[in-house]
């Protein structure tokens, strides 16, 4: 029953509570700042390690042991006032935490003008600014993608150290909840939030414990332990926030702020219906045990519990095998079919199961164990370097290379040289059912199988090629053959495992020749670019001499024609002469005669005269074919 200090005359030394105030409020101040400390010191730790299982671990059992400092808070808080209604020193905190208490080496007595009259208005703050914060931090480890990893022996520590927190824990937890409630009120549900921490903090070390490469349901769990505290953290922020709108009363014992109905749940044997029950007839006064409803959930409840539980089992062997998928049916323990796609049905589990199988997924897989960590660690920007993993150089060092031993004459003395090769397979499950079968009873790891199978093939096959006929055959015909090989081993072990192809990206030769074989393929660079250049310049010399051949015989054609056709002009002009005089006879020879001498004398000043010419006449001057002789001449002397 709680104290008005102004509507009732009680002596408050006679109350046990009152008594026993000034003893647990120290005690619950001194718990709520080393698990506050604890609780934060947790939470900044988680803001640098890495996102593995550690942050969520971190951040959940910071929250949970933060809760229970808040809780402790709000339990001073009442503690507290009742130390002031009894006017006896209690203690306070600091001046900069709380103002209006003066620092007196911890203690603090109250004047007795205050007495039974602190405001108690603040404790709402220190209960959801913890609140808050705890839920925060929840948030922020929050990731159920998290994957199982090896944590080694600070696994082991970690997991120790939080057992050994935990059985703190329940030190406390059992101290309080053996306290009287006429002594302390408050100790139940202090006891409740423990009873929280310490849940969340068994739940952390059996993550922590059986964290392993592989095994991802410690992650989740370490994960999944942050939804009860979650819960409590909404809850104590809810009713701080409602304490706010109540009516306040400063003269009034107050309660416990930071009492808790989910983490009653957390209690063996489990009663949550009593819970809800008794709560609501001490908050509200109502009885639900006498509503007839609430007795028939109750007496019906188990039946329907057991119903719920059968046709869940029955409906377990109910299986959905997806599109890309197959599933091998096992009745008893003995595979009987091999299932496709779709839905199908079959006994409940155990008696019957269905095993997934992949149906035509495609893998690739190097021979190298550390070509797929490096290709996963190494990171480049867009617009930053290339990774090491892109030099493609022989002088380089490529993490994603398997050497092998290859053959090889030094001196006229055999020897054998180291080669670096990059030799990938792409594979997948074979579409037939036997195949089905096989990758999933006769092999337990399908890639550890082929790359112990490749490798040996490998090592067998170069152990009797040399290097040149390594270095100098062809990728694809020597992936071809590696192939069939790899192929014919997995199909004699039941592999179940069909290579569709294999990839040779890159054969490098040892480090020490890497030069070597430079300068060797600088030589021939060079041997065939001055076999091409005498090649060019003998078809330049060759081209030339066919073309001044082609035109001296042109030439020559040319000329050959010219005076043929010459010829045959003068064939066909004293052809044509000969038929004129034979129809002129000396006229045409006259005429002849005259056209010669007009070639003749075309340049001439000259005129000529002839005593032949008209037979017995006077001779006569032909004016036709030429100009006067002498200009000054007129034209009736020339005449005569």
């Amino acid at each position: 029953m709680r104290v008005d200090l102004d509507t009732e005359d009680i002596n408050l030394e006679a109350l046990l509570r009152f008594q026993r105030a000034s003893f647990y409020a120290q005690r619950l101040l001194t718990l709520a700042t080393w698990l506050g400390g604890l609780a934060l010191v947790m939470l900044l730790v988680a803001l640098w390690v890495p996102d593995t299982v550690w942050r969520p671990l971190l951040c959940n059992c910071g929250a949970a042991l933060l809760l229970l400092a808040a809780g402790l808070q709000s339990a001073w808080w009442v503690a507290y006032w009742r130390c002031a209604a009894r006017h006896v020193p209690a203690t306070a905190w600091p001046t900069w935490l709380w103002h209006r208490l003066p620092w007196d080496h911890g203690e603090t007595e109250l004047p007795e003008a205050s007495q039974g009259t602190v405001d108690d208005r603040g404790a709402w703050v220190w209960l959801s600014g913890p609140s808050l914060l705890a839920l925060l931090a929840i948030m922020g480890g929050w990731n159920v993608s998290l994957t199982g990893v090896a944590l080694g022996q600070a696994g082991y520590l970690a997991s120790g150290t939080t057992l050994l927190v935990a059985f703190g824990l329940l030190v406390l937890e059992r101290s309080f909840a053996s306290v009287a409630e006429a002594e302390c009120p408050e100790a139940p549900g202090i006891a409740r939030l423990a009873r929280v921490a310490i849940v969340t903090l068994l739940l952390a070390a059996f993550g922590l414990f059986f964290s392993a490469e592989g095994n991802d349901w410690p992650a989740r769990l370490a994960v999944l332990a942050g939804l009860l505290p979650a819960l409590v953290a909404l809850e104590l922020m809810l009713r701080a926030v409602l304490s706010v709108f109540s009516p306040h009363q400063a003269r009034l014992e107050p309660r416990l702020l930071a009492d808790s109905v989910v983490a009653g749940l957390v209690r063996w044997h489990p009663h949550p219906l009593q819970t809800l029950q008794d709560d609501v007839q001490t908050r509200f006064g109502i009885d639900l045990r006498q509503v007839w409803a609430f007795a028939f959930m109750r007496r019906a409840v188990l039946p329907v519990l057991l119903l719920i539980v059968l046709v869940g089992w029955l409906l377990s062997g109910l299986c959905e095998i997806p599109i890309d998928g197959r599933g091998i049916y096992e009745r008893l323990g003995k595979p009987v079919a091999v299932l496709g796609p779709g839905l199908h049905a079959g006994l409940p589990w155990p008696l019957g199961r269905v095993v997934p199988v992949e149906n035509g997924v495609v893998h690739a897989l190097a021979i190298s164990l550390s070509s797929d960590r490096a290709g996963a660690q190494e990171v480049s920007e867009a617009e930053g370097p290339a990774p090491a993993s892109a030099n493609r150089l022989w002088d380089a060092s490529h993490i994603s290379e398997k050497s092998q031993l290859i053959a090889s004459g030094q001196d006229g003395r055999q020897s054998f040289q180291v080669v670096n090769m990059d030799v990938r397979f792409v594979y997948r499950i074979a579409l037939t059912d036997d195949a089905a079968l096989a990758a999933t009873y006769h092999s337990v790891d399908v890639p550890t199988l082929m790359r112990s199978t490749a490798n040996r093939v490998l090592v067998h096959d170069f152990a009797s090629r040399t290097l040149d006929g390594v270095m100098g055959e062809q990728r694809a015909v020597l992936a071809r053959e590696i192939g069939n090989t790899v192929q014919a081993d997995l199909t004699r072990l039941a592999s179940g495992v069909e290579i569709l192809a294999t990839v040779i990206e890159a054969i490098h030769p040892p480090a020490g020749a890497a030069n070597a074989y430079h300068s060797v393929q600088a030589a021939q660079i060079t041997v065939k670019a001055m076999s091409a250049r005498e090649r060019g310049r003998a078809a330049d010399q060759t081209n030339t001499a066919q073309l001044q051949a082609s035109m001296a015989k042109d030439k020559a054609t040319a000329a050959a024609r010219e005076a043929r056709a010459g010829a045959e002009a003068a064939g066909l002009r004293f052809a044509a002469e000969q038929q004129a005089y034979r129809r002129a006879g000396q006229a045409f020879l006259l005429e002849q005669y005259f056209s010669r001498l007009g070639q003749g004398l075309s340049n001439a000043r000259a005129v000529i005269l002839d005593h032949r010419l008209g037979g017995g006449n006077v001779p006569t001057i032909d004016l036709r074919n030429y100009a006067p002789p002498i200009d000054s001449v007129a034209p009736s002397k020339a005449g005569q």
